[in-house]
């Protein structure tokens, strides 16, 4: 599998592409979604990129219009609003707060210098997200008599979490974004990978056991969880 950039001109605008080619693949097709932050196209290893292009034009209406939906990336800058467990939060920059991130009713206020406040507020997110990620993890492992490895929070571009052949956990920060019951699926539909190593109806039957959430948190991932990889 490779990747590149496909450019092309639709309707007076420059839309660039990532290209994938990939052998698993039975045609061509493109994919569009905020993880992205635009659009795939996706080449069975014997497509070539004029078949490629020509698909795009074929397109081009739908592509542009799906373009148009994605939404604006948020900066971690003072005076943008995030969401933080569900709820909009302003972003405060105060130097002369003390050292650190903290709350304050509606607002997350940042202090330091004004160059650093993305990567301390970024760091501070990472923080927040570990400590109500990790004792969920441990709780519903231990519902399950299974002991889980490392639990680690990353930046993936599309995943929420994974769960390793050892055991170890990796979340997305942007969940402590969401709203609580939300977070609470994801770890448990990762936890529940313990004992299910698949999608199977025994698998989410664990998830089932783990939290009440299940139905809600697909649901609201499905209709809301794109925007989120749009902050930071």
């Amino acid at each position: 599998m490779t990747a590149r950039t496909l450019t092309v001109q639709l309707d007076g605008r420059t839309i660039a592409l990532a290209l994938r080619r990939s052998s698993r693949a039975r045609r061509i097709a493109i994919r569009v979604d905020s993880a992205l932050g635009g659009a795939e196209l996706v080449l069975p290893a014997d497509a070539t990129i004029s078949a490629g292009r020509a698909f795009v034009a074929q397109k081009a209406a739908w592509l542009l219009a799906q373009m148009d939906r994605i939404p604006a990336v948020v900066s971690l800058q003072a005076g943008a609003s995030i969401p933080y467990r569900g709820a909009p939060h302003r972003i405060v920059h105060d130097p002369a707060a003390r050292r650190g991130v903290h709350l304050a009713d509606n607002r997350i206020v940042v202090s330091g210098r004004a160059e650093h406040l993305a990567r301390r507020l970024r760091d501070w997110l990472r923080r927040e997200a570990l400590a109500a990620i990790a004792p969920l993890a441990r709780a519903k492992s231990t519902l399950l008599d299974r002991a889980h490895g490392r639990i680690s929070i990353r930046n993936q571009k599309s995943r929420w979490g994974s769960c390793s052949a050892k055991g170890n956990l990796s979340f997305n920060w942007r969940l402590i974004l969401a709203p609580d019951d939300v977070l609470d699926y994801v770890v448990a539909h990762e936890v529940a990978h313990l004992a299910q190593a698949n999608h199977s109806p025994a698998f989410w039957a664990v998830v089932d056991r783990l939290t009440p959430h299940g139905c809600y948190g697909r649901r609201w991932l499905k209709q809301h969880g794109g925007a989120l990889f749009r902050y930071g």
